[in-house]
């Protein structure tokens, strides 16, 4: 534990401010009941089973989830491509009304971390400046951000659609420790992404905070070792 803030703090959004993830497999579970009852013989167990094999193994490639968290529409259409492929079903159109109704779920249960926004305000109050550091297109965490009322809380935003490049490359941590104005050793990197966050962080050697929101612990095969662990940015307080 810390005993002191430090002049600046960087933080991720998706499952770090915003909870995401925690809800995917409903929102493709309550897409796939409406979808295969459309097929006769088609198994929700069957369709939800293929669609986690495709989607663990398109976004395991790096540049696979570089340009597919750069249009999320794009990905979501592949992987139930490829899923209906798989599964040998041959619908013309079906994927893109599959993928964006799973699209339209997924925003709808998106939410806010409990104690994110006050988090946010307690270290704002005690003089710590913030940035928001995050990847994706810009149109998809720009909507976001307003639509959670974030970027008042912020001092700096960057973003991965705006500036060119996402993390884990130095640059984007370079780019806003320059903006900040801070030393690398006055500040704090929090996120959920231990590749992206954390290690790219430590490349620059920023005290790295790795966010495990559902509480499954490191994996076992990483190499990657944060500063700290935390379930929630709320234990910042």
């Amino acid at each position: 534990m810390l005993n002191q803030y430090p002049r600046g703090a960087l933080f991720d959004l998706d499952d770090t401010i915003l909870s995401i993830n925690a809800s995917v497999e409903q929102c493709w579970y309550k897409v796939s009941a409406d979808f295969v009852s459309r097929y006769d013989g088609l198994q929700i167990n069957r369709l939800m089973a293929t669609i986690n094999e495709v989607r663990n193994w398109y976004w395991a490639d790096p540049e696979r989830h570089r340009r597919g968290r750069l249009n999320l529409a794009m990905a979501r259409r592949e992987v139930v491509e490829i899923t209906l492929s798989r599964l040998g079903i041959n619908d013309v159109g079906a994927a893109g009304k599959f993928s964006d109704a799973y699209g339209v779920e997924i925003e709808k249960n998106m939410m806010l971390f409990p104690g994110a926004v006050d988090t946010l305000k307690y270290l704002r109050r005690n003089n710590v400046l913030l940035a928001l550091v995050t990847n994706g297109a810009s149109d998809v965490q720009r909507r976001k951000i307003n639509r959670f009322q974030l970027e008042p809380l912020f001092d700096f935003i960057v973003i991965e659609g705006e500036f060119g490049v996402g993390k884990p490359d130095r640059s984007i941590f370079q780019h806003v420790l320059t903006q900040m104005a801070i030393d690398n050793r006055d500040v704090w990197m929090i996120g959920d992404d231990l590749a992206r966050d954390v290690a790219g962080a430590q490349q620059l050697g920023i005290h790295s905070i790795w966010v495990d929101w559902d509480n499954k612990g490191l994996p076992a095969s990483t190499q990657v070792q944060p500063d700290r662990i935390v379930a929630s940015i709320a234990e910042l307080i």
